[in-house]
């Protein structure tokens, strides 16, 4: 049965294939009578956003593939398969769109249909245009809007105005010419012809404010005139003294009323936070005549305050002070009411007429002014000091001769760093400052060397005019003479101008500093009038006059002695000596200039040495006056030993930026000395390349 079973199988599969026979199938008539591509369309999507991207989607029947012609300055078509899409960013304008479609036996239909694309306009416009708060003259205009892709504005304040364009988060800024009422439009563009527009006004003042002079075209100082008075601003015709400004007020007092007077309206309440004091410039027909100064409410006269001065000086300018302490700065004030001779009639002549300008505020009564050489010594004069920042100065005598009269000051805890004292309310005449004087000293009795101080030359009528310098003690409870060099101005601070008038000084004793008891005393301050060198690089240290005073630390020694190595490329007579002792392995030593080291022309800083060994490490250091994390500091080694070398030091990568008055000197660095002769180093010629 089995073997019947295995002789069926075999059979069967004989039978499959002796009945399997291969064709061959080769008739491709059908390709000849197969159509062209028919009903040829396309369909565009352009995308609602003013990007001009359009999707383009071809369709037909019989077509195997398609060729589209974007119909702009594209050069090649784009082969986009049935049921497939392709994508192109247009510009606004209208374009003819070319599809060729091809059928599977290279024949080929097409169809061109035009495509319009036009850019939606602008929607939400919203622009702002604002008066800056630090310019008046200057606005400030941003946009935001959806379909935009840029903005224009016109200023309208000059014709065939050339627009600005910026974008969405940009803000532009403009500064007119003069006061007025513009209109400002801001354009929002599609990136086609459509576009959105917004116009706003913006008006722009100069508003009155303190200190009043009277002396900008912009501003109209329009005064109130009551009862008689006649305010007016005219060209000054009293020019000269302590007034040779251009413009000034007058003051022409008629009839009827004695209480006749005029007021001005300032932009804003006058702060009374700080400057309690009121000055004015006037020009009085004569001595004695009354001249009252009122604040008043903007809407209430009944709040207000007033005083009352006369004038000592007649037919020439004065700076009459009215003292505001006892105001209630709870109040608003904000109009400047002046009433000159109240009680009296006036009758509108000469002898009524009064000129005034410079009504501003201080915080200081006045105090004598003084003439240099300040020497607290005169009998009859008033060297009235103000002390501010906590300082704390009396007068005293000379700790070394108790018939000089001097002045102390004490810089005690709690003191600001920036503490100082004013000398006087100033001095009679400008400090003569000349190319080749530019130089002030003071006679000071310091309890430390080392401390800077700094002395500062102002115009008491001008705040902003100033410019500051320092200079270093080099003694310990004995008196110095410090030279003050403006020329070299401390850092941060202006430079000297000789075209300005500088005519008050204050000094900073410890300067950068807090408080912490010190006492000074100090005298004798004057101008001089040629300069005098001061200690500066190069350092040689063959002046008979300079003080070459080193502060050692940290078991360094220097001294400056006769060179004892003399020759080879350094015969000079005089040179510094390094003792590296024990003490720590930094131990060194450092010396203050008389001014900060100028390195706008080199950065290369150079030294000669005279080293016991090949291979001594010589580190140059500078630093900041006052702060000895600002510094900057190259290190190499000496080459030969017994010898005078002439060591490079590159302080290219120095922060020009910043003030570096000590030269600092290491030798060593890293090894802790032993004062022997293998410690022991020459040094001499320090200056820049």
């Amino acid at each position: 049965m089995k073997v019947f079973k295995y002789f069926f199988s075999l059979a069967f599969v004989l039978l499959v294939a002796l009945s399997c026979k291969k064709e061959t199938y080769n008739d491709v008539s059908f390709l000849n009578s197969a159509a062209s591509p028919d009903q040829l369309s396309v369909l565009f999507e352009i995308t609602q956003d003013n990007s001009g991207l359009v999707t383009i989607t071809p369709n037909g029947e019989g077509a195997g593939s398609y060729d589209i012609y974007y119909g702009d300055a594209t050069p090649d078509p784009v082969k986009v398969l049935p049921g497939k899409n392709t994508q192109h960013t247009y510009a606004e304008g209208v374009y003819p769109v070319k599809v060729v479609g091809h059928g599977i036996t290279g024949k080929t239909a097409e169809v061109t249909q035009q495509l319009t694309v036009s850019f939606r306009a602008p929607e939400n416009l919203d622009a702002s245009v604002v008066v800056d708060v630090a310019n008046n003259f200057k606005v400030n205009v941003s946009a935001t809007a959806i379909y935009e892709t840029n903005f224009k504005v016109y200023f309208g304040d000059v014709p065939n105005e050339v627009p600005v364009s910026f974008l969405e988060g940009q803000t532009v800024s403009h500064v007119y010419a003069a006061v007025g009422t513009y209109d400002v439009k801001v354009v929002a563009l599609s990136g086609g012809a459509a576009t959105t527009e917004v116009t706003k006004t913006i008006t722009i003042v100069d508003p009155i404010l303190l200190p009043l002079d009277f002396e900008s075209p912009t501003i109209n100082y329009a005064f109130t005139n009551f009862g008689g008075g006649d305010a007016t601003v005219i060209s000054n015709p009293q020019s000269g003294g302590i007034n040779t400004s251009a413009k000034v007020g007058k003051m022409v007092k008629n009839a009827p009323e004695v209480w006749g007077g005029s007021f001005i309206t300032l932009g804003q309440p006058i702060d009374f936070s700080v400057n309690k004091v009121f000055r004015m410039k006037v020009f009085s027909p004569r001595v004695g005549a009354k001249v009252l100064l009122k604040v008043e409410n903007a809407t209430d006269g009944s709040i207000s305050f007033e005083k009352e001065t006369a004038t000592t000086v007649a037919n020439q300018w004065e700076d009459l002070v009215f003292d505001y302490n006892a105001i209630n700065t709870a109040n608003s004030y904000q109009k400047i009411v002046l009433i000159f001779e109240l009680g009296t009639v006036g009758d509108g002549s000469a002898n009524f007429t009064f000129l005034f300008d410079d009504i501003r505020q201080t915080n200081q009564l006045p105090v004598s002014l003084l003439d240099l050489p300040v020497t607290f010594d005169l009998p009859g004069v008033n060297y009235a000091i103000t002390d501010f920042g906590g300082n704390q100065t009396q007068d005293a005598v000379d700790p070394d001769n108790a018939a000089n009269k001097v002045k102390k000051t004490t810089k005690p805890s709690g003191a600001e760093t920036w503490a100082g004292t004013t000398i006087g309310a100033g001095f009679t005449s400008p400090i003569p400052f000349s190319a080749s004087a530019t130089q002030m000293s003071v006679k000071v009795y310091s309890p430390a060397a080392g401390l800077p101080v700094r002395l500062k030359v102002e115009n008491r009528n001008n705040v902003n005019v100033s410019v500051e310098t320092e200079a270093v003690t080099t003694a310990v409870n004995a008196w110095e003479t410090l030279i003050f060099d403006f020329a070299n101005e401390a850092t941060g601070t202006a430079t000297l101008n000789l075209a300005s008038t500088y005519d008050k000084a204050s000094i900073f004793f410890d300067f950068n500093t807090a408080g912490n008891g010190k006492v000074f005393y100090w005298d004798d301050v004057e101008f001089l009038s040629s300069n005098v060198a001061g200690l500066a690089l190069p350092l040689d240290f063959e002046s008979s006059t300079l003080n070459y005073t080193f502060t050692n630390f940290d078991g360094g020694d220097v001294t400056v002695i006769a060179n004892p190595q003399s020759g080879g490329i350094n015969t000079s007579a005089m040179v510094g000596k390094m003792v590296k002792n024990a003490g720590q392995p930094w131990g060194g030593s450092w010396i203050a200039l008389a001014s900060p080291i100028n390195f706008s022309g080199s950065t290369t800083m150079r030294m000669k040495v005279f080293s016991p060994r090949v291979g001594a490490k010589v580190l140059l250091k500078v630093e900041n006056l006052n702060n000895g994390a600002i510094s900057f500091e190259k290190e190499v080694l000496t080459t030969v030993a017994n010898a005078w070398e002439d060591l490079t030091f590159d302080y290219s990568a120095i922060n020009t930026a910043n003030s570096y008055q000590k030269v600092v000197l290491i030798f060593d660095n890293g090894t802790m000395g032993d004062g022997t002769a293998n410690f022991t180093f020459l040094f001499d010629d320090i200056r820049l390349n």
